[in-house]
């Protein structure tokens, strides 16, 4: 079976870093692609710009961060809900945001899972952590078009 990439926008590096060290210590060896914006996570949607060459396909899952540089996490999450190239990939939006508006927005705009970042290190690494065993391993996700 095929590891499924996990395309990780965040443009915190400290939240990176920890998050991948979570997903490694949790045995979730998926390769995963950081964008640090949206911008950035279209492009490598679309094989564009520094992800001209890449291989082609779709992510198993998006890790999305709301406020961001360039481009945020909903004003992406509209862009690639609306693309039928992108429209079924799970996207989970990972944010320190508790805001109710945010909340409603990211499920408007299609978001398959609104999760908000603990500030205890421990709980931080125990919501990635299942967050990792289920939308990047247990979850199905539909067959590849074509």
């Amino acid at each position: 079976m095929e590891m499924r990439t996990i395309l990780y926008v965040e443009d915190s590096p400290l939240d990176i870093e920890l998050t991948k060290e979570v997903l490694k210590d949790s045995n979730i060896v998926n390769p995963i692609v950081v964008a640090n914006d949206g911008v950035e996570a279209l492009e490598y949607l679309r094989c564009e710009g520094e992800y001209k060459g890449r291989k082609t396909g779709n992510p198993g899952m998006i890790l999305l961060d709301l406020k961001m540089p360039r481009m945020d996490g909903l004003e992406f999450l509209a862009i690639a809900k609306k693309d039928d190239r992108f429209r079924q990939i799970p996207i989970i939006m990972l944010t320190s945001s508790r805001e109710e508006k945010d909340l409603i927005k990211g499920y408007d705009l299609g978001v398959n899972a609104y999760v908000v970042k603990p500030v205890d290190f421990s709980a931080f690494a125990e919501v990635v952590k299942e967050i990792g065993v289920f939308w990047a391993i247990i979850n199905e996700i539909p067959p590849k078009n074509g």
